[in-house]
């Protein structure tokens, strides 16, 4: 369950959903469900690439009032410079992808799925046919 307060648990309950959706599309049975997994992937990227940046945005620079921070090292200084270059950078892109995944939900919807069954076999006796008295 979503706490929306501890960004370690949240990322954690991410990380298993996510696995779980893994081990579920390797084999899709019903393909009418494709539509809404690709719509919540789209809001899903958007917000992981969301949180990238506000976790970003923390290293861009002192938080005033706030009673963490790292040690004020020029090593301190450049590992903080890249972590947040770095999560930009990924929120950037993973931007990009939500556009990608998007345009492939809005051409899913214009698919229509229906089931194939097999045409009957039909031979010259009932038996055959299992038909029986």
């Amino acid at each position: 369950m979503p706490t929306f307060e501890n960004p370690a648990a949240d990322a954690d309950e991410v990380q298993t959903a996510l696995r779980a959706l893994a081990h579920a599309t390797r084999s899709i049975d019903d393909p009418r469900q494709i539509y809404s997994v690709l719509g919540s992937l789209t809001s899903a990227v958007a917000s992981l690439s969301q949180s990238l940046h506000q976790i970003a945005q923390y290293h861009d620079g002192r938080q005033r009032n706030a009673p963490w921070a790292p040690t004020d090292s020029p090593k301190a200084r450049s590992a903080a410079y890249r972590v947040s270059w770095d999560l930009h950078r990924a929120g950037e892109m993973l931007g990009q992808v939500g556009v990608v995944i998007g345009n492939a939900h809005e051409a899913e919807a214009m698919l229509t799925y229906h089931r194939e069954f097999p045409e009957p076999q039909v031979s010259g006796s009932p038996v055959d046919r299992g038909l029986s008295l």
